[in-house]
């Protein structure tokens, strides 16, 4: 599974170590910025980078995009079709995201994960869990999907 990830300079660092943390366990990984830690950068463009490669394959892809406060990043990230990103605060929250409504993205804030071995974590949880495909989930998923086709 192809994972995309972006931050803006807030999340430069923890991307670094995700995206190290990534490769470590195998994963293919497609860094879409930023490159460096420039203060003046802004986080659409990332998230909306990474919003935009998981809207075209939602169920093949994956993204992790990361930004000081994570609201922002997750905002932009749910503007795209197709596109389901949450911003979990543990694993046990993740993995519901995962299970119950087959979240493609993760946004993290990185001013408030405990530590970088937590958003691995957080991460690796994410990446992990399967969604449940239960009826009641499915048919929640397609109701988002027809509000996303309506307007």
């Amino acid at each position: 599974m192809l994972i995309y990830i972006g931050a803006d300079h807030g999340g430069f660092k923890l991307k670094e170590y995700l995206k190290k943390f990534l490769l470590d366990k195998g994963y293919q990984v497609a860094d879409i910025g930023a490159n460096a830690e420039t203060k003046d950068d802004d986080y659409p463009d990332y998230a909306k980078a990474v919003a935009e490669k998981v809207s075209a394959d939602p169920d093949g892809t994956r993204g992790i995009v990361i930004c000081r406060s994570g609201f922002g990043v997750d905002i932009v990230a749910n503007k795209f079709p197709g596109v389901r990103s949450a911003l979990p605060v543990s694993t046990d929250h993740v993995y519901q995201a995962r299970h119950d409504d087959n979240v493609n993205v993760l946004s993290l804030a990185a001013d408030f994960i405990v530590d970088e071995v937590e958003a691995a974590k957080i991460t690796q949880v994410f990446l992990s869990t399967p969604f449940a495909k239960e009826e009641k989930y499915s048919r929640r998923l397609r109701k988002i999907a027809d509000i996303e086709n309506a307007v």
